[in-house]
């Protein structure tokens, strides 16, 4: 495997955890109180802290990757990347894109249809997650099979 797709890995990893741990954050929460589910506060509350809480996590996981690929290969982590890189990043986002619409789409459909405004929290957020990983496995499969 290569540092691209080693990194890939490790990325797709870290994002099933933390909104694993995110989701039985909100669940430990949701049954202290069952008025919440509808309360807009706390979904607007429980996204602004799955933001940077995921951003430092990542941060850090992605500097620990680094350490422990540097201690085994003894080799750096490549300081540069090529067309072929950049190309396969432009499409893992665009295909990333892509379907956090489609969720964005799909969440703004609940609400039309006189679903919960909770429903369409979780489908936001769940498109999120979704996108995240259709962003990562697209790289996976591009670097694994070439553009």
């Amino acid at each position: 495997m290569s540092y691209q797709e080693k990194k890939n890995v490790v990325s797709l990893l870290s994002t099933l955890l933390i909104f694993g741990f995110y989701c039985s954050y909100v669940f430990q929460v949701h049954q202290e109180s069952t008025e919440l589910i509808d309360n807009f506060r706390f979904w607007g509350a429980s996204i602004l802290i799955l933001i940077p809480v995921s951003i430092v996590v990542k941060i850090i996981i992605t500097i620990v990757f680094n350490i422990i690929y540097r201690i085994t290969t003894n080799e750096i982590e490549p300081s540069f990347s090529d067309e072929l890189d950049k190309l396969i990043e432009l499409k893992a986002t665009r295909n990333s894109h892509y379907v956090f619409i489609l969720g964005f789409l799909l969440s703004m459909g609940s609400l039309v249809i006189e679903m919960p405004p909770s429903t369409m929290f979780i489908i936001l957020i769940f498109s999120g997650l979704v996108s995240e990983v259709a962003g990562v496995i697209t790289q996976l499969y591009l670097y694994r099979r070439g553009v």
